[in-house]
């Protein structure tokens, strides 16, 4: 099977359910989402209603297109939405795509969250869409998320300049980060044992 037949399933682990979005997950995405501080370095801003409108359209659009696999995260501890990631940049003849769009609500964020979500996807990628390689990027100025990338075990690579615009017209510097198939078994014993041992041996 082709990725585009492979990448939008449930995944799951005793931490967080990960769904593919739907319809049905409109108002419970709305009632994390809402929050400006999410919004800093992404390319869009969702501030308001008309704002959130678009962006769940475009969400919902872009998996129906098969463009990207963007998943709806749930706390299972809570039962509660906590946010969304996606898997984007397909390159399957060249067995490379990208973790991206990821962002939690206020609420979920410093709890683990964020380290299990990416742990399901990057199983996802490796063991069963098989790529050799996984990249993420992320905006120079966001000091938070680049120090989460190295916590899981993703490779800085270089910074590419000027890469797009931000809204207010700010110029984004993009920082490219990776993780190879033959670092993924290590990478996968660290993140394993938690968010605290994976950062240690990071």
């Amino acid at each position: 099977m082709s990725w585009s037949e492979k990448v939008s399933t449930t995944l799951e682990n005793e931490h967080v359910l990960l769904t593919p979005i739907g319809e049905a997950d409109r108002e419970g995405v709305r009632a994390v989402a809402l929050d400006p501080e999410i919004w800093r370095y992404f390319t869009v801003v969702v501030g308001d209603d008309t704002d959130f409108e678009a962006f769940f359209d475009s969400n919902l659009a872009e998996q129906t297109a098969g463009r990207r696999a963007v998943y709806v995260i749930r706390d299972k501890h809570s039962g509660r939405i906590a946010g969304s990631m996606s898997l984007l940049s397909f390159a399957e003849k060249d067995r490379r795509l990208e973790i991206g769009a990821s962002w939690l609500g206020h609420d979920f964020r410093g709890k683990g969250i964020n380290h299990w979500a990416k742990l399901l996807l990057l199983q996802h990628a490796f063991e069963v869409l098989e790529a050799e390689r996984v990249e993420f990027k992320t905006d120079q100025l966001n000091v938070q998320a680049r120090k989460g990338l190295r916590n899981i075990g993703a490779t800085e690579e270089g910074t590419l300049r000027s890469f797009n615009y931000m809204p207010g017209g700010r110029r984004r510097d993009a920082v490219f980060y990776s993780i190879l198939r033959a670092e993924w078994p290590q990478v996968l014993d660290a993140l394993s044992h938690g968010p605290k041992k994976a950062a240690a041996s990071a």
